[in-house]
C-alpha cells in the first residue's frame, strides 16, 4: 500500500520558445539544447506518463498507481481511473503563441474522452519588463477578434497584464491568453493537452512556413464574457502551526493554496491526496531528515501517507494542489 510521499520523472518537452531555466534555475536534466520548454511533472494522459523515479514504487506509473492503489492514493477519490490534473514548470524565453482552450463539453466533442483545460499560473520569475496576454479588452466581441485575426492585429485585443514572482494568474477554459518571454512558471491545469492557436505574433516555424492556426476552433470556444484577467488577491487561512496558509485559486476543478514558513511541522491528514510543488526553500523528512524536497520538485502526498514531521528551511514556499 502507497503510504509515504511520491516523486517523479520528469518529462521534458522542447518547443521553439523555450530556454534552458528549467536545469538552470530548476535544476532539471536537460540535454544541450536551447528549447527546453516545458517540465510535465506529474501527468496521466494517454502515452504521457509520470513514472515514479525512487523507492518500493520506482518505474510504476501515476495510471497504474491510480487503478491499483486507488484507495490508498487518492482517498475519497478513488472512483477516478485516470488522475485529473496535470503539473508543469515552463520556461517562456520567447513569447507564446496566443492560444484559447476549450471547457469540458467542447473538448469531448471534438475528441471522445478529452477534457477541457482550465489551468493556473504561478509566477516563479520575471525579467523586468515581463507580462502576460490574459484575458480580452473590454468591448471586444466575436467580430471584433476575426476582424483582428484577419488583419494580423490581434494584440490589439488582448489584456496585457505585468507579472512579478508570487503572482497567480487563474485562466478558465474560454480565456484568450499568451505567456510573453521572460517568465518562468509553475502550471496546474486539467489533464489535457487541446489548445487551439488562435495567432502566432505572423512568426515562421522552423520549416520557414507559418504554424498552423486554429481560428474557427478558438473563435467557437471564446468566452467573450470574460474580460481583461487580473492576478488572484490570496485570502488568508487559519496555519499550520509555524506554517502560513493562504488560498489562491477555489475552482471547480481544483484548489491552489500557498504554504509558506520555517521550523518543523506535522502534516496534517487529509481524506485525499495532496500535490506540493516546491517553490522556494526546501522540506525534508523521514529519518534523520534524510528525505528532501528543493526548490523545482513535486510532491504526490497519498491519502494514506502515515503521519510525518516536515522540517521547512527557512523562506520555503510550497503551492498545494488539490481536487474537489
Amino acid at each position: 500500500m502507497v503510504t509515504s510521499p511520491l516523486q517523479f520523472t520528469p518529462l521534458l518537452k522542447r518547443i521553439r520558445w523555450g530556454g534552458r531555466r528549467l536545469g538552470t534555475r530548476l535544476g532539471k536534466p536537460l540535454g544541450p539544447e536551447s528549447d527546453y520548454a516545458e517540465s510535465w511533472e506529474l501527468v496521466d494522459h494517454g502515452a504521457d506518463q509520470s513514472r515514479v523515479c525512487s523507492g518500493p514504487w520506482a518505474g510504476r506509473t501515476l495510471n497504474e498507481l491510480v487503478r491499483e492503489e486507488g484507495t490508498p492514493l487518492l482517498g475519497a477519490q478513488a472512483r477516478l481511473e485516470q488522475f485529473p490534473l496535470l503539473v508543469k514548470f515552463l520556461d517562456a524565453n520567447d513569447r507564446l503563441s496566443v492560444q484559447v482552450h476549450p471547457n469540458d463539453q467542447q473538448a469531448a466533442a471534438a475528441i471522445p474522452g478529452e477534457r477541457g483545460k482550465t489551468e493556473a499560473w504561478i509566477i516563479l520569475e520575471a525579467e523586468p519588463q515581463a507580462c502576460v496576454f490574459a484575458g480580452l479588452k473590454p468591448g471586444i466581441d466575436r467580430a471584433a477578434l476575426a476582424r483582428a485575426v484577419a488583419q494580423g492585429t490581434v494584440e490589439e485585443c488582448l489584456h496585457r497584464l505585468s507579472v512579478q514572482p508570487g503572482d497567480c494568474i487563474f485562466i478558465p477554459a474560454g480565456t484568450v491568453h499568451a505567456l510573453g518571454e521572460g517568465v518562468l512558471l509553475a502550471e496546474v491545469q486539467q489533464s489535457s493537452d487541446i489548445t487551439y492557436r488562435l495567432h502566432d505574433w505572423n512568426r515562421v516555424g522552423p520549416d520557414g512556413r507559418p504554424r498552423p492556426l486554429h481560428i474557427e476552433a478558438s473563435l467557437a470556444c471564446t468566452d467573450f464574457a470574460r474580460g481583461p484577467v487580473r492576478p488572484q488577491v490570496p485570502q488568508e487561512l487559519p496555519p499550520w502551526g509555524p506554517i502560513a496558509r493562504e488560498r489562491l485559486v477555489a475552482a471547480d476543478y481544483f484548489t491552489l493554496d500557498r504554504l509558506r514558513g520555517t521550523g518543523t511541522a506535522p502534516l496534517p491528514a487529509a481524506p485525499h491526496c495532496r500535490i506540493w510543488i516546491v517553490v522556494a526553500g526546501e522540506i525534508r523528512w523521514g529519518t534523520g531528515a534524510g528525505e528532501r524536497a528543493g526548490l523545482g520538485s513535486t510532491l504526490l502526498w497519498p491519502a494514506a501517507t502515515r503521519p510525518v514531521d516536515l522540517d521547512w528551511s527557512p523562506g520555503s514556499v510550497v503551492i498545494e494542489a488539490t481536487w474537489p
